[in-house]
């Protein structure tokens, strides 16, 4: 696949990374790790994404414990799995919940944020320096023993520094060190003292922090770090979610605070899939001197029947670098399917070694069309269920998603590796000039229906036809393996390639014009 990154230490990682998070408890023991690791192998995962509980690492203050990330790292290995640890240290989902008993019962020396009413929240200050530094220590005596215990990155490829980080309840600390910094800081001259001037305030701070873990990871162990966030949806405002975490209005508080941050990324569990994706797929601007502002990396998504196809569209429309659903140990089969099936698919895709052109497609029974100029091939792709015979498209019930990766290999031939899309291509000339139809359930045109009339102009032009469409397997080397021909009804007699809803297939498609 072609290669975009930005940075030498993003080139580093596996390509792509297939990755799954466990719920926050399945690594707080050695028999769990054991058991969690190779269900996820099995499941087709090459990443799994693994809390670092600072609570087990450091129980007691300056005495260290890692029998879980070595357990972690022993499994993985085993498996030939690929490790990205999660600290959860100071902050997690906004809360100081991780943090050792002997932090949390010392809110003197370890203060707390406040709201403007003084009342003290389960959140330690970021404006605290024993907070910061009690941090640090841990963080950094963490790093130097995964160099210890992995120099090579052979399995742990990737460190997220704290998780979803951010203010709740509250816009902004108003403990008295955070009153001190906003005054120093001449803030409300700058900004204002709205609701949203208050969480650009935090940011900044919460980017400087980190910031400080972050400088001292590549000092000692040097890999990709990244930061995570929880969506600002629903309409709430600051404070009703994590607020001034690496949120994409926020980046530019971020990367002014945490410039050795790689990646912000972005934890998807509501609906618009796609607009947040592209809200963190930010394109070059100049002034970050030529480089990528921010490749798309989703360390947490819904694990759903449609986390499959999610992934597909990720990868294909925004050549992200890698996806992860959401406590996977904890889905069903039913979940874990669609995730295993898109997996192999994408893997088999990433096999094609030579740069390539890719899209996205990404369909629900509300968005179900989305028409691609390639050149002068005009692409019509679709829900599988606009086509007009499959009863499942109307017995009432709620569609699920289809979506794909479609990818130009050259003039005229293309890949489609999906589920639950259809395509149809034609010339610029035959798209302006195609008379819409509707369809009975046979596929072919309703009796007494508009494409009965004449059209009002002799056609004119080229269009273009299906030479063949073949499903297919790709092997390690990128040699396209032939399994059979879809022809005829296959392709409702040449006119459409299609991968039924159930139905996960990888098709090499080949047009001709005439």
């Amino acid at each position: 696949m072609q290669s975009v990154f930005a940075v030498d230490r993003l080139s580093s990682l596996p390509c792509p990374i297939l990755g799954g998070e466990l719920s926050n408890s399945a690594a707080t023991s050695v028999a769990d790790i054991d058991e969690v690791m190779p269900r996820m192998k099995a499941l087709g995962l090459n990443t799994v994404l693994v809390p670092a509980y600072w609570e087990f690492i450091e129980p007691l203050e300056g005495k260290f414990d890692f029998t879980l990330i070595d357990r972690t790292i022993d499994v993985a290995r085993q498996e030939q799995l690929h490790v990205v640890f999660l600290w959860f240290g100071a902050w997690k989902n906004s809360m100081s919940c991780y943090a050792p008993g002997w932090f949390k019962q010392d809110t003197k020396r370890f203060p707390r944020a406040m709201t403007a009413e003084g009342k003290q929240m389960e959140i330690a200050s970021c404006f605290s320096d024993n907070v910061l530094q009690a941090d640090l220590k841990a963080f950094s005596a963490l790093m130097r023993h995964i160099r210890e215990k992995d120099p090579q990155r052979g399995v742990v490829v990737m460190m997220q520094i704290e998780n979803e980080i951010g203010m709740l309840e509250s816009a902004r600390d108003h403990s008295p060190l955070a009153e001190k910094a906003y005054k120093e800081m001449r803030w409300a001259e700058r900004y204002g003292t709205d609701e949203y001037a208050d969480e650009k305030f935090m940011a900044l701070s919460y980017a400087r922090y980190v910031e400080h873990l972050a400088k001292s990871a590549r000092s000692i162990h040097d890999m990709p770090l990244y930061v995570n966030a929880a969506m600002n949806s629903r309409g709430r405002h600051p404070g009703e979610y994590p607020s001034a975490g690496p949120l994409a209005h926020l980046i530019d508080f971020w990367h002014e605070g945490a410039p050795s941050i790689d990646l912000l990324a972005p934890d998807i569990y509501d609906t618009g899939f796609k607009s947040w994706c592209a809200q963190y797929a930010m394109p070059l601007r100049p002034q970050d001197g030529g480089k990528i502002n921010n490749r798309l990396f989703i360390p947490e998504s819904r694990c759903c029947e449609n986390s499959g196809v999610r992934a597909l569209y990720a990868f294909g429309e925004h050549q992200a670098i890698g996806f992860s659903p959401f406590a996977i140990d904890l889905a069903s089969p039913k979940e874990t399917e669609s995730v295993t099936k898109a997996y192999g698919l994408i893997s088999q895709v990433f096999n094609v070694k030579r740069p390539l052109k890719t899209w996205g497609l990404l369909f629900d029974q509300e968005d179900r069309e989305r028409v691609i100029d390639d050149n002068g091939v005009m692409m019509t792709c679709r829900h599988y269920f606009t086509l007009p015979w499959d009863p499942r498209a109307t017995d009432g019930t709620t569609w699920p998603e289809g979506g794909a990766m479609l990818i130009r290999l050259g003039k005229f031939d293309y890949l489609l590796a999906g589920s639950g899309v259809v395509i149809d291509f034609k010339t610029p000339t035959e798209k302006q000039q195609e008379q819409q139809k509707t369809l009975g359930e046979d596929g072919f045109a309703e009796a007494g229906g508009s494409s009965g009339q004449k059209a009002n102009k002799r056609f004119s032009g080229k269009r273009l036809g299906l030479l063949f469409v073949d499903e297919i397997e790709i092997s390690d080397d990128g040699t396209m393996q032939y399994l059979r021909r879809h022809n005829g009804d296959q392709t409702h007699q040449g006119r459409h390639a299609r991968i039924g809803v159930g139905e996960w297939k990888i098709l090499h498609i080949k047009l001709y014009e005439y």
